[in-house]
């Protein structure tokens, strides 16, 4: 299996986190299952071979080239044969440069790109399929998401919230829904409105993303933990509130997720 990280260039680092790709062999017969969390960041993902299937659920994934909004849970994907995929990982306040809708209209789904863009989309999709190295791809993916940001660029909404999401990183995800608010200088009622519309998911919803995302992280940082030492420092009420958002976002308790995987989080 080849693993590749990419970063993005200085003038698309506000709006663009990361990038990624993985390319895989199966032999005849062998099958691949993974677990997708969620990782409080919505992503655009391109497959160049058949997509997985989702297994365990009726969600779909709807097409080869797609946008992934928010996940409020975990799913399954299986895959066989080759895999070549590709994907632009979205800084929290950054997607909506790209793409004018109010994001929160995909929580939890995935829509192809053809749909959103068109030609234009279908015709990204058709320059990165032609090329394999991915370098390639990420200067391809540049130079399209560079060309569209010059179009659409809107700075004001859009540092109001870039300054709500450095603030949720510097504490950590230690930061309430009017804490929020006030550091946006918005009513509680239009900044809920605005993230949701720009973000893609409530405030509250994307707190608690993070605040599962932060536990993956501290254990990440200091194994010897037990579980009522990381449900304390990442700010859950209860034990009760751990175990239950562990099952609804990785399918297992905090105990048997730990002990099964290891722990690393995507967004710290």
């Amino acid at each position: 299996m080849a693993v590749h990280f990419g970063n993005p260039s200085p003038s698309l680092s506000p709006f663009i986190k990361r990038y990624w790709a993985i390319e895989n062999t199966l032999e005849r017969g062998q099958t691949c299952v993974q677990r997708i969390l969620p990782t409080g960041f919505c992503e655009l993902m391109l497959y160049f071979t058949p997509r997985p299937q989702i297994v365990g659920s009726n969600r779909l994934l709807s097409d080869n080239a797609a946008l992934y909004g928010h996940l409020g849970e975990y799913y399954d994907i299986e895959y066989q044969g080759d895999l070549d995929v590709f994907s632009i990982v979205f800084q929290p306040q950054g997607l909506m440069q790209f793409f004018r809708f109010p994001l929160n209209g995909i929580f939890n789904i995935n829509v192809p790109l053809r749909y959103l863009t068109g030609q234009v989309g279908r015709d990204l999709e058709e320059r990165m399929g032609c090329v394999a190295d991915f370098e390639d791809r990420v200067r391809i993916a540049e130079n399209y998401f560079i060309a569209s940001l010059q179009k659409q660029y809107e700075e004001y909404e859009f540092r109001r919230l870039h300054h709500v999401i450095e603030t949720l990183v510097r504490r950590r995800g230690e930061v309430s829904v009017d804490g929020m608010a006030a550091a946006a200088c918005l009513s509680r009622r239009q900044f809920e409105r605005i993230f949701a519309e720009r973000i893609g998911t409530s405030p509250k919803q994307y707190l608690k993303t993070i605040r599962f995302q932060r536990a993956l992280y501290e254990k990440q940082l200091n194994n010897s933990l037990t579980m009522t030492e990381l449900a304390i420092d990442c700010g859950y009420y209860d034990q009760a509130h751990f175990i239950a958002d562990f099952k609804t976002f990785c399918g297992q308790t905090p105990l048997k997720f730990f002990h099964d995987n290891e722990a690393c989080s995507d967004f710290f």
